[in-house]
């Protein structure tokens, strides 16, 4: 079961943006950076389980949109990369956790086992507990070129995407939600900003706070990440059900079996994509006033939308 890691194999067409060559172009700087980030040490059975999971793949769409973002208001790729790494360690971490028995119970993740069932579910939850920690420290710690308060408000952003105001309160509404019937579609929608769209927020506006962005500017990626965060929640939910484990590169059918509410379950299918495609559309307007530097952000919407894994 592994997932192809383009969109699409096709070029672009001339004078189109190449969103399959910047994909590919910045996820093997993530790449790079995240493999120098986590040497292999002592404990070894610890940094092993934290590498397993951490470089085996995927779309790295959070680090990617950290970088954009701080491009877009002019940044660099260098500044950012301290930050990015850090998203996708924390988003590894979640991951590594939701697979648990005592969570969603999943024995595959990128298309190979799950940490817990190479590694134990010891193990497993203290990989995810020091990739959590250590990317904190890495952003304090490896970010050169900007200035303190810039690092400090990340650090914060990141602290309030991850905890009880973001992910965690997502995922413990989540829990409590499975075998519910009756969720309405407001605690649906609550569960989603923060388990899935906190973390995308973060990603977005951490490499603008990082470039020195304006308010105004923040408050526009804020929008963008919320929606497109939101759109890919309802993205997922149908992928759960019309997509195939080696397309996937994970279990599908977990939602039905675990008597989840979903997008899906409270729309159909066809409204969930119509949905999805109006906050993709508002996404977009959320961008109108950056230029032609918005492009990766633009064509990273439309390409949330259109995958299939």
């Amino acid at each position: 079961m592994v997932p192809t890691n383009s969109l699409d194999s096709r070029p672009s067409p001339p004078g189109q943006f190449d969103l399959n060559a910047y994909l590919a172009e910045q996820r093997q700087r993530v790449e790079t950076a995240l493999d120098q980030a986590l040497a292999l040490r002592y404990p070894e059975t610890l940094y092993e389980a934290m590498r397993y999971s951490l470089l085996a793949g995927g779309k790295r769409l959070r680090p990617i949109l950290c970088l954009a973002s701080s491009e877009l208001v002019g940044g660099s790729v260098e500044v950012a990369m301290p930050t990015a790494c850090a998203l996708e360690m924390i988003h590894t971490m979640s991951l590594i956790h939701d697979d648990l028995p005592a969570m969603d119970n999943d024995d595959y993740r990128r298309g190979r086992p799950t940490n817990h069932k190479v590694y134990g579910d010891d193990v497993a939850i203290l990989a995810g507990d020091a990739l959590l920690t250590y990317a904190f420290e890495h952003v304090a710690t490896q970010t050169q070129g900007a200035a303190p308060e810039r690092v400090l408000r990340v650090i914060a952003g990141l602290g309030k995407a991850v905890g009880g105001e973001g992910l965690v309160g997502g995922q413990i509404v989540d829990l409590a939600s499975e075998g519910n019937p009756d969720v309405t579609l407001e605690t649906l929608t609550y569960i989603h900003n923060h388990k899935t769209a906190a973390l995308l927020e973060i990603s977005v506006t951490a490499g603008a706070m990082l470039a020195g962005a304006s308010d105004e500017e923040i408050e526009n990626l804020r929008q963008y990440a919320q929606r497109i965060g939101l759109a890919f929640q309802i993205v997922d939910d149908i992928l759960d059900i019309t997509s195939t484990p080696e397309t996937l590169g994970k279990s599908v059918g977990k939602d039905v079996a675990a008597q989840k509410v979903t997008y899906p379950s409270l729309w159909g299918l066809d409204e969930s994509r119509r949905q999805a495609d109006q906050l993709i559309e508002a996404a977009k307007e959320s961008l109108a006033g950056f230029g032609d530097l918005r492009q990766p952000l633009v064509a990273i919407a439309d390409y949330i939308v259109a995958r299939t894994y």
